[in-house]
């Protein structure tokens, strides 16, 4: 059984220095006219192939991989095993289609870097399995295993990058006058779509990671507000040159982020240094939604986007100050592990995917396409909401699948009976999830060292003696 998958294994490396080596077929652009990304043609059946394979490979599989690798399931070689192969297929299958054509773009220009660092992941699959601890290999084991984690949880920023990357291509978007709009727009709905998805991390299982460091959720956010904001103070306008189109709101908004944040630092700590909640990020929010909402516009449409994108981002922020003030009322989780937050905890995180999407969603090029087509802002608001629930709820399940496996399961009766910390005798009793959550410590997910043993309990259950 072990040498069959090693074999597979072997095959798959084989298939990807194949497909690293293989010179990339002559791309006709004989009909792309002038000035243009793409040709008029429509895409056609093994291209959508090749989008939907690489998305099922690289969205889906390799990103769940990550997570089984994380909590060392022996699902983990088979499921990237086969998301290898599903994406070395994508990737012939890109060079194979018909119809659209393709200016040099640069989708096609990341796919050799993206191929080498998933053979580089591979390649270090392969050689922890074989399980080469002895002399030297110990050493080096120990820095295959620390890199093979790193580069594991640097995928999924890696495949989001390409995935814009192909879109972009796939439209012919982002050429010419229209680079730095649509580069902040990805750049900035990307960016608020991770706070999304780590707001998500730090509500489900990073509670105690987060009491572990000893500082406020706060701290953090701010931090990264005021540096971001930083950013864009001098970045939004070429200083020396005239003021043009929103310069000024886009600057103003970056100084309004690096004040708020500075506050937000400060306000993160109380006076004999313990960690403290503040509302500084919540009102950040709110206050950039706001900005957004009233963001002129060249088309009706773009206008009505930006509107329902600034509408989304104020309800984030409110969302937040709400939590914070009332429902957790200054606490950093409803419960000391954070296992069982308030449902509406989950507001703010999904807000932020949203407000992602929809900012991504509404670039100049994008406004165009929709408003030629008499496409409405509601039906296209819609779609884009639909999309951050898809991704809401595959966040929810990766990391479901980890708390599984750290915290366990547990009956309702177990349940009922940890939240009365107590057993019928009256004796104390630990909650074993705090336990195993201490012991674990969010390892996986930071350090991700695959060679640790299983942790294993040394607390002994008491004995149930009647009195």
């Amino acid at each position: 059984m072990e040498t069959a998958l090693k074999a597979r294994v072997y095959a798959v490396v084989a298939l990807l220095l194949c497909a690293a080596t293989v010179t990339a077929h002559e791309h006709h652009m004989d009909k792309i006219q002038e000035g243009d990304g793409i040709s008029k043609d429509p895409i056609d059946s093994i291209l959508w192939i090749h989008i939907l394979v690489q998305i099922m490979a690289w969205g889906i599989m390799f990103p769940t991989g990550m997570v089984l690798g994380i909590i060392r399931s022996k699902w983990h070689v088979p499921v990237q095993t086969t998301g290898s192969v599903l994406a070395i297929v994508g990737y012939f299958l890109g060079h194979k289609h018909k119809g659209r054509q393709f200016a040099p773009n640069v989708h096609s220009k990341f796919v050799p870097t993206l191929m080498l660092i998933l053979i580089a992941q591979v390649g270090m699959g392969v050689y922890l399995k074989l399980h080469l601890e002895r002399g030297i290999h110990g050493k080096i084991r120990k820095g295959v295993v620390k890199a093979h984690g790193i580069v594991g949880k640097l995928m999924p920023i890696v495949i989001w990058t390409q995935f814009l990357f192909g879109g972009i291509t796939a439209f012919g978007f982002c050429r010419g006058d229209h680079v730095g709009q649509c580069a902040a727009h990805f750049i900035m709905g990307s960016a608020f779509i991770a706070y999304g998805i780590i707001l998500t991390i730090l509500l489900l299982v990073g509670q105690l990671w987060l009491r572990k460091t000893g500082r406020s959720q706060e701290f953090f956010d701010s931090l990264v507000i005021a540096a971001w904001g930083c950013v864009n103070t001098f970045t939004e306008h070429r200083w020396g040159t005239a003021w043009v189109k929103n310069d000024l709101q886009h600057t103003a908004m970056g100084i309004i982020w690096w004040c708020a944040g500075l506050v937000g630092i400060w306000l993160s700590r109380t006076r004999d240094g313990r960690p403290k909640r503040n509302l500084i990020p919540g009102i950040v929010i709110l206050l950039t939604g706001w900005g957004m909402s009233a963001h002129p516009q060249t088309l009706p449409l773009s206008s009505m986007v930006h509107q329902v994108f600034g509408y989304t981002l104020m309800a984030a922020g409110i969302t937040r100050i709400v939590e914070i003030s009332f429902v957790l009322r200054d606490r950093s989780a409803t419960t000391t592990d954070g296992s069982d937050p308030n449902s509406f905890q989950y507001l703010t995180p999904f807000l932020l995917y949203a407000s992602g999407f929809l900012f991504m969603g509404a670039t100049e090029e994008q406004m165009q396409i929709l408003s030629d087509a008499h496409v409405t802002h509601v039906s296209y608001v819609l779609i884009l909401y639909s999309i951050a629930f898809l991704l809401f709820l595959f966040v929810n399940m990766l990391i479901h699948l980890y708390a599984v496996h750290v915290w366990g399961e547990t009956t309702k009766s177990d349940t009922e009976t940890l939240r009365a910390n107590g057993r019928p005798n009256g004796h104390a009793r630990p909650d074993p999830r705090v336990r195993d959550a201490e012991e674990f410590e969010l390892e996986g997910l930071i350090s991700g060292d695959e060679d640790a043993e299983p942790l294993e309990s040394e607390e002994k259950p008491t004995p149930n003696t009647r009195h």
